[in-house]
């Protein structure tokens, strides 16, 4: 489980420095399918994780708003700041119980911890797919998606895998 969410960390920040080449108008141009624009569509992923991994935790969600957030510095800067939180749940509180039932507080019925997890690993590399096809149309390389290759075990101090298998 902590392989997958490294790997969608490492490629988030990877988008985030793809972004660098463009103009901010080119981030918030509405886009078709997926949350708005690029910039928009990265600050959900961010939020979406965080979010769902407050309601596991049994902790407040925070529910911040896309217009806070509007230039890519601040949603890289929610990012890492929500990554330090989330570095220290696998790290102190893991494992999960996987068939423990939780209520989100913006939904009505009951989810399983470990299908929340499922979820939100899923829901970033949906968007990731997303991301790339936007790169396409504008005639750019979008950031690989290839799990293989990439030194998952080394990102930002997260360094126990054991516990997460």
């Amino acid at each position: 489980m902590l392989t997958l969410f490294r790997y969608n960390w490492q490629v988030r920040d990877e988008w985030f420095e793809w972004c660098r080449q463009l103009p901010a108008e080119a981030l918030n141009v509405n886009r078709t399918g997926g949350i708005g624009g690029i910039l928009e569509t990265l600050f959900h992923i961010v939020d979406v994780e965080y979010s769902w991994i407050c309601v596991i935790r049994g902790k407040e969600v925070k529910d911040p708003l896309f217009s806070d957030y509007d230039q890519l510095e601040k949603v890289i800067t929610l990012s890492e700041e929500y990554r330090r939180e989330l570095e220290s749940f696998f790290q102190e509180e893991w494992p999960v119980p996987y068939n423990e039932f939780v209520t989100p507080p913006w939904k009505e019925r009951q989810y399983k911890k470990g299908d929340i997890l499922n979820h939100v690993i899923a829901h970033e590399i949906h968007h990731i797919g997303q991301l790339s096809v936007w790169a396409r149309e504008m005639n750019l390389t979008p950031i690989s998606a290839n799990l293989i290759g990439r030194e998952l075990n080394q990102i930002r101090g997260v360094a126990n895998e054991e516990k997460m298998s």
